[in-house]
């Protein structure tokens, strides 16, 4: 790709912005780099852009370069906890679209009360790795059905988004599954970070209250827990209400937010 942005102003140095490929956008000072930004298409289809610039000025021509260059909306996160980005986010015309709240959640039972939780009557939870591949896709499906019909994908983080080829084999290990009557009806997702992180409790529409997300929950971070890891990482959407009393019921702490921000 070969647009270039030039936009100099009277008592600041020429920065070129040019697009260098598809996804990437550099600034260059004196055949220096100093600058960059980067574009993604999320799998529900959306556009998110990213810049890293130490300076204003080369943010504020990256990100033009890149809204000249794209279609909106676009969108974008940044963590609150910066507020200097939000700032030059919003110079370049971009608005609160959602707030997702950050938890330190603990795996200690005697800290989250779960120690004496177990699954409701007739629920069996199935361990990570011991998922029957072929139902936990079939209820993976039923889950994004609702989903879509419901509150849409907006709300929703990035392990629920519409993917061609839904749950792949290298997924299965993350998956904790709660079975009823020979049906998978609820999940609960981990990712092996540093600090392991929980990234969806999902239960199928007819199963709601019923104890099955706090029972997935209970299970992950006893396991969590037995081998040796004090804390896990959720976030969730501040208005989902039944997912922040289900964390902020078992002691987890509010420990940070990211906001997302679109440019119609």
């Amino acid at each position: 790709m070969n647009s270039v942005h030039s936009t100099p102003g009277s008592d600041e140095p020429t920065v070129h912005v040019a697009r260098v490929s598809d996804t990437r956008w550099q600034a260059v000072e004196d055949d220096r780099e100093v600058g960059g930004g980067d574009v993604s298409r999320r799998t529900d289809g959306r556009l998110f852009i990213s810049v890293d610039a130490w300076q204003d000025p080369v943010f504020d021509r990256i990100a033009a370069a890149m809204l000249a260059d794209l279609p909106t909306p676009l969108y974008t996160v940044v963590d609150e906890s910066d507020p200097d980005t939000a700032s030059a986010w919003r110079r370049a015309g971009f608005t609160p679209a959602r707030r997702e709240w950050g938890y330190v959640v603990p795996t200690d039972p005697a800290i989250s009360g779960l120690g004496a939780v177990r699954p409701p009557s007739g629920v069996t939870i199935v361990p990570a790795g011991e998922a029957e591949p072929g139902p936990l896709r079939a209820l993976d499906r039923a889950l994004r059905e609702e989903v879509e019909a419901a509150a849409g994908w907006r709300t929703m983080p990035a392990e629920v988004l519409p993917r061609p080829d839904g749950i792949t084999p290298e997924d299965l290990a993350k998956f904790v599954v709660a079975r009823q009557e020979g049906q998978y009806v609820g999940l609960l997702r981990t990712a092996p970070t540093r600090q392991p992180r929980i990234g969806l409790i999902a239960v199928r529409a007819d199963r709601h209250r019923r104890g099955i997300a706090r029972a997935l929950l209970a299970h992950a971070l006893d396991v969590l827990h037995r081998a040796g890891t004090d804390a896990a990482w959720a976030e969730v959407d501040e208005d989902n209400a039944a997912a922040t009393a289900l964390f902020e019921g078992v002691g987890a702490r509010r420990a940070g937010s990211l906001l997302e921000l679109v440019r119609r």
